[in-house]
């Protein structure tokens, strides 16, 4: 059935050019009516004659034709949305300037729909300064930016830069477009949709040690900043697995649920899924202690008599365990619930934290009798791996969420 939607896919010269007539045959296939704006540079690598075939429509790259019908400013207007695929370092520069000097420049700068697009370069370009800050400024203007991913590049070189996928970059366009229209997924979280692609692994909740069949030692986390996460990455556009100990709130229908109970079964899950993981988020409580010997029946305050020593053993340190197994690329973000009410020492103790775990950040919240468990409000204080703040946000915990996955971009 047809959507009704204008698409401009815009084409820039990079050899991921010839993914674009899959991104432009996906857009036709749903019923959209896709117009291909090509640079002279892109039409080396792709032909005119193929992008018209798979689109339908005259392939539009001269900024002098169609003068009479102001062409230069017209497609622009009558975009839903805008996709550039692949975005190469150059046009991504003249993005950032507001540069028109060519149909594609000119369309975009006439045009208040949506804007996606999917970077393609080399590692060293991508990692250079000034793309890094082109591409910043481009996210700080609401432009999605999707990928790029990590693989084979051209010729034997390997790295980040490989252009995402063509179903990876729709789903991220339509996501875009859906935000625009004014719909919200998962509450007050608008779909930017810079995660699609992404696979995030996220603990939440407390685990319980039992004593015996009835009896646990346990915390008071609730796991409603676990969700809020999960909530926020699903908006987002990324695909969960939420390993959840002990919910106290209902989990997002689309995660891949895990449950567990204790801290070991927690590790075992934790460290299963993380092998394939984008990012890892360690946002469970997990007991640092268990007791050494669990009791089969339910101990007897009658045998006992007025005193009860339990022998306790230490649990395994999840987060450290991660940090010293996860891959190069992989985000490692570890919390610490601590009750200290002075911000310096609070700062301090997350400093500590950090050089113990070797995580890539470090979420520092103070919780106590009325504060951060069971909350529905939270305030954090973010280290990286260098013990510097690098965030500091408080407010709902389903905004907090947002900004602790800012960190991932």
């Amino acid at each position: 059935m047809s959507s009704g939607r204008t698409i401009v896919v815009g084409i820039t010269g990079g050899i991921a050019a010839y993914k674009a007539v899959n991104v432009v045959r996906a857009f036709v296939l749903r019923g959209d009516s896709v117009h291909v704006v090509a640079t002279p540079a892109a039409l080396r690598f792709v032909g005119k004659p193929t992008l018209e075939a798979i689109s339908r429509n005259p392939v539009h790259t001269d900024l002098y034709e169609g003068v009479a019908e102001v062409r230069h400013v017209a497609i622009g207007q009558s975009a839903d949305l805008i996709v550039v695929a692949p975005a190469t370092a150059n046009s991504i520069a003249k993005l950032a300037a507001g540069l028109a000097d060519d149909l594609l420049g000119n369309t975009i700068l006439a045009s208040t729909a949506p804007l996606v697009i999917a970077p393609a370069m080399h590692t060293e370009m991508w990692n250079n300064a000034a793309t890094v800050a082109n591409v910043a400024t481009l996210r700080s203007r609401g432009i999605v930016v999707v990928g790029p991913g990590v693989g084979q590049l051209t010729g034997s070189d390997t790295g980040a830069g490989r252009m995402e996928e063509p179903d990876t970059i729709v789903a991220a366009a339509l996501a875009a477009l859906t935000a625009a229209d004014g719909v919200a997924a998962h509450g007050t979280v608008e779909s930017t949709a810079d995660l699609v692609g992404k696979h995030i692994v996220i603990t939440a909740g407390g685990t319980r040690e039992p004593l015996d069949p009835v009896r646990f030692l346990g915390n008071r986390s609730s796991g409603k900043q676990g969700v809020a996460l999960a909530e926020a990455a699903l908006a987002r556009g990324a695909s969960v697995t939420l390993i959840a100990a002990n919910l106290e709130v209902a989990a997002p229908a689309s995660v891949e649920l895990r449950l567990v109970g204790t801290a070991l079964e927690l590790e075992a899950a934790v460290t299963e899924a993380a092998a394939g993981a984008d990012a890892v988020i360690m946002a469970a409580a997990v007991a640092d202690y268990r007791p050494l010997l669990v009791q089969d029946d339910k101990i007897k305050k009658d045998d006992t008599g007025d005193t009860l020593l339990l022998e306790l053993t230490r649990n395994p340190d999840i987060l450290a365990g991660l940090a010293q197994a996860h891959r190069p690329g992989q985000v490692l973000i570890g919390f610490a619930a601590e009750t200290e009410t002075d911000p310096v020492r609070l700062v301090a103790l997350g400093r500590a934290k950090m050089a113990r775990k070797g995580c890539d950040f470090l979420v520092v919240n103070r919780v106590g009798w009325a504060e951060g468990f069971a909350s529905d409000r939270n305030a954090i204080t973010v280290l990286d791996h260098a013990g510097d703040i690098v965030c500091e946000a408080s407010g709902t915990k389903l905004s907090v969420a947002g900004r602790i996955l800012d960190l991932i971009i």
